[in-house]
């Protein structure tokens, strides 16, 4: 299994406030829509370019596609759902990993993960480490968790509630901001897509080593399609300014995520991220054929 769930560490807090940003950042080509002046040509050809989108990566069969395409990097599988269960500590400094995002001890997701499935369903098996997962936030430490933790992990995951609470929680921190964004920078599925994927690896913020960093990074070498620019020069611009990043930190100096999955796509002009999709991550092959 090839493991690279490793994400700029954040508080609770901080991820409210990063997430805030994040969505409410639109280009200045949208956010000046409606002032009453008139569009410039390439706010025009922004606007026409997201008016005239196809189908996104919201859509429930381009969603199904962006769970198997983030498992087999993530998992070195397209069985998503068969990840509700993971947990380990992967030993990135985050403490544990786990379920189908990568919900981190030490980064505050995975606390509020506990915590929406004790809102849902109080009393649940989860519920009395919500302690320990609070004195743990920001560290690696298993203090308060250990192999109980573990086990009651694995039982819960068995519980359709606790599985949509990290649909839930997917959706809430990575997927639709991610896809809001994209969907506001004139992008399609495959742009939308590879915004999900690096949010999940990267975690939402404005440091350079985050998805808000990136995407500041692409923006200052390519114009996205909403402010008048070529959608794949852009994502090409995005996927350098990733790679940069993820050869910072030795876990993620196999890029191939990029190199042979998403680049494949992009040089394929495959946009709307239609099957049959075929790459490798990692030198694995996949393929996706409805």
């Amino acid at each position: 299994m090839h493991l690279s769930k490793h994400r700029t560490a954040r508080t609770a807090r901080t991820t409210r406030a990063a997430l805030a940003l994040l969505v409410g950042a639109l280009p200045l080509t949208l956010a000046a829509a409606g002032t009453g002046h008139a569009a410039t040509p390439a706010a025009a050809a922004g606007a026409s370019t997201v008016a005239v989108a196809a189908v996104g990566l919201d859509d429930p069969a381009k969603k199904e596609i962006a769970m198997e395409l983030v498992s087999s990097a993530e998992n070195s599988s397209l069985d998503w759902k068969a990840q509700y269960k993971y947990i380990e500590d992967i030993g990135d400094g985050r403490g544990y990993t786990a379920g189908i995002i990568g919900f981190c001890s030490g980064t505050g997701d995975m606390l509020e993960l506990v915590q929406h499935y004790t809102d849902l369903k109080s009393g649940n098996v989860l519920a009395k480490y919500l302690p320990a997962l609070k004195k743990v936030n920001g560290s690696d430490s298993h203090s308060g968790l250990g192999s109980a933790f573990v086990n009651d992990w694995r039982t819960a995951a068995k519980d359709t509630v606790f599985q949509q609470a990290q649909n839930d929680e997917r959706d809430r921190v990575y997927f639709n901001p991610s896809v809001k964004q994209a969907k506001a920078d004139g992008l399609r599925a495959l742009g939308q897509f590879v915004y999900y994927d690096a949010i999940v690896m990267h975690g939402p913020g404005t440091s350079s080593d985050s998805f808000g960093g990136i995407r500041a990074a692409a923006m200052k070498k390519a114009k996205t399609p909403a402010q008048g620019g070529d959608e794949a020069t852009y994502l090409n611009a995005f996927l350098d300014a990733r790679k940069v990043i993820m050869k910072q930190e030795e876990a993620h100096a196999d890029t191939s995520r990029v190199d042979t999955e998403q680049r494949v796509f992009l040089n394929a002009k495959n946009f709307d991220l239609n099957p049959p999709l075929k790459w490798k991550v990692y030198g694995d092959p996949y393929q996706i054929n409805a």
